[in-house]
């Protein structure tokens, strides 16, 4: 297993929070890194390109001067989740962004790009490549991605359908670099039992919606302390890529969850123009199979120093055993 070195000894959790389209800023970002975990947001969220720089420059500062601060205690590094799709049409501009602020994480989602990776290696920094089976998985190692998150069932938004556990031993199988597991963690629980399918880290993204920090509707938000996995929807219908949303936002948009039409993934739109497909992304709530866990809207320290005793009690439990 291989946490990578970037990370080693910044983590109080083996945990990366993963990028929430529009809900993920720099608040959101800073809470997490500050609290021991990676926290990520996609690129796309700071629209006009022009303020992407205004982030990086801010989230490096902040993180700088914690840092500066607790020597003993530093910062978890950050990532941007860039969009290597097609229609993203600044895609490039971004790269060269966090090129200049030499950005210590990158995932990247929607495709693997060589250009990509290597415009990330030329300053030292990391590619994690988010992937929903083995085939890809093996195209993105082969193109150069330094890590892989697997994207398995239960998963919030874009999400696959394999087990976890059947998903990790297929990839932990070939590859031995860095692993995270994407599907249904919502607890300290569940990040140590992605821990023991062999994943490095847990890759969790629901429970920071419902956080202080997170630029989220207050609805969106108490929604998911009040609603469970059965109220939730797989389709393709609103990005052109499956994904897990809540049915109550479906329903609330007029549409029938039980009847939903199949969406053609060559509409999907990821631009610096935006686009109807956006508008989907605020009015239907994205979410995981996880949050029956999520019982109160709270500070992200808060949600993160219950997910470290959830994994200590957890950690004491299989010791006992």
């Amino acid at each position: 297993m291989s946490i990578p070195n970037s990370m080693q000894g910044r983590l109080s959790l083996p945990l990366v929070g993963a990028p929430l389209f529009i809900i993920s800023n720099p608040d959101l970002v800073i809470a997490q890194c500050k609290a021991g975990v990676v926290g990520s947001f996609p690129a796309l969220n700071a629209r006009p390109v022009e303020v992407l720089d205004q982030w990086l420059t801010r989230i490096n500062e902040e993180l700088d001067a914690y840092n500066q601060a607790n020597p003993d205690n530093p910062a978890a590094p950050y990532a941007v989740n860039q969009i290597v799709h097609g229609s993203n049409d600044r895609l490039m501009q971004d790269v060269e962004l966090c090129v200049k602020h030499k950005a210590p994480v990158i995932i990247t989602s929607l495709g693997a790009r060589p250009e990509v990776f290597e415009a990330i290696h030329s300053y030292g920094g990391i590619c994690l490549h988010d992937v929903i089976n083995n085939k890809f998985a093996h195209k993105a190692i082969e193109k150069g991605a330094d890590g892989l998150i697997c994207v398995a069932a239960g998963a919030g938004g874009h999400a696959g359908t394999l087990s976890p556990m059947a998903f990790i031993q297929e990839v932990r199988e070939w590859f031995s670099g860095p692993i995270l597991l994407s599907g249904a963690i919502a607890t300290g629980d569940g990040i140590l039992a992605a821990r023991a399918m062999g994943a490095d880290l847990a890759y969790m993204g629901s429970a920071f919606i419902a956080t202080k920090e997170a630029n989220a509707n207050p609805a969106y938000k108490q929604a998911l302390v009040d609603y469970a996995a059965t109220d939730i929807v797989y389709t393709n219908l609103f990005t052109g890529v499956h994904g897990n949303y809540l049915r109550p936002s479906i329903e609330s948009a007029g549409l029938d969850p039980d009847n939903l039409p199949p969406s053609d993934p060559s509409k999907m739109q990821f631009g610096s123009g935006g686009s109807g497909k956006s508008k989907a992304w605020k009015d239907i709530w994205g979410c995981g199979q996880g949050i029956n866990a999520i019982k109160a809207v709270q500070p992200t320290a808060d949600l993160v120093a219950r997910l470290k005793s959830e994994y200590q009690e957890a950690q004491k439990r299989v010791l006992a055993a």
